[in-house]
């Protein structure tokens, strides 16, 4: 048996988002997602997958509504509806919840709705 070598492994480049932590708790406390995090489409749509998987996740006041809501506000209208959808496909029951937040952004978005 031979010996093997050294192994190099490459440099690391930036950590895909899908691999990062997510601070939400930061987020919500901050009341908006810092500049630059989002930064395409395909990672917003992912922040919010991950955002509905959040909320739907930790125990009653962990967060407020009021926090909620600044962090959906500080979104793309678009994802504030992909919010929304997400939220109801993965558990109808919790829009009782999230009554009062829905129908104000599905009020302030009817226009999105259906694009």
């Amino acid at each position: 048996m031979g010996t093997v070598g050294p192994m190099t492994t490459p440099p690391p480049g930036p950590l895909p988002f899908a691999a990062q932590a997510v601070p939400f708790h930061e987020y919500l406390a901050a009341g908006s997602v810092p500049e630059g995090l989002l930064s395409s489409d395909y990672v917003a749509q992912q922040f919010v997958e991950r955002l509905v998987h959040y909320v739907l996740s930790v125990p009653s006041g962990s967060y407020t509504m009021t926090q909620l809501g600044k962090l959906l506000e500080s979104l793309d209208p678009r994802h504030q509806v992909l919010f929304f959808k997400r939220l109801k496909e993965n558990s109808p029951e919790s829009l009782k919840h999230f009554a009062p937040l829905y129908y104000g952004f599905m009020a302030e978005f009817h226009d999105l709705l259906f694009t």
